[in-house]
């Protein structure tokens, strides 16, 4: 029988769409959990040992849903595996200002503007470091080095603009 993972890759492959796979359409039953875990740092375990490839990584975190049980899963159009997270399931490593809005890249190397459908938040059990809202119910946390361009870009009352939307860091 073939490891999940690799069994989740053939699947995809020819269906690759890392930007944007159709989740919102796939609802098959659970298939069960699987031996994988992202730690608060952002890694991905697979049976204990970090999962190495590129690739792999961009492709689990393309099909990568938060439910409203607050459980993570890995979907397809054929299965569903839960996995376990530390805390967010994905990083923001960098953050530029250009024309008045904030565009943040990903541990992916996806990008995304700071606006309503991507909104800030302050991690409490991180000393209030921001995270941002991303889609499919994920969320990430800023890397320190994030973090600090985040508040270096702050203005002096600590608020953030990115178009008609703001954010206090002192909140």
């Amino acid at each position: 029988m073939s490891d999940p993972p690799d069994k989740i890759e053939q699947q995809l492959a020819s269906k690759r769409n890392f930007d944007a796979p159709p989740l919102h359409l796939w609802h098959p039953p659970l298939s069960g959990d699987i031996d994988i875990t992202i730690l608060a740092d952002g890694t991905w375990l697979h049976e204990g040992d970090p999962i190495r490839r590129e690739s792999l990584l961009k492709l689990f975190a393309s099909i990568l849903r938060r439910e409203e049980d607050g459980d993570y899963y890995l979907v397809t159009p054929a299965e569903k595996w839960r996995l376990q997270v530390e805390l967010h399931p994905l990083i923001v490593t960098d953050i530029t200002s250009s024309n008045n809005t904030l565009e943040l890249t990903l541990n992916t190397g996806r990008s995304l503007t700071v606006g309503e459908a991507h909104t800030l938040f302050l991690e409490p059990l991180r000393d209030n470091v921001a995270g941002v809202t991303l889609w499919h119910g994920l969320t990430a946390l800023f890397s320190r080095n994030a973090w600090y361009r985040l508040v270096e870009l702050a203005d002096a009352n600590g608020m953030v603009v990115s178009g008609d939307y703001s954010f206090s860091l002192l909140e």
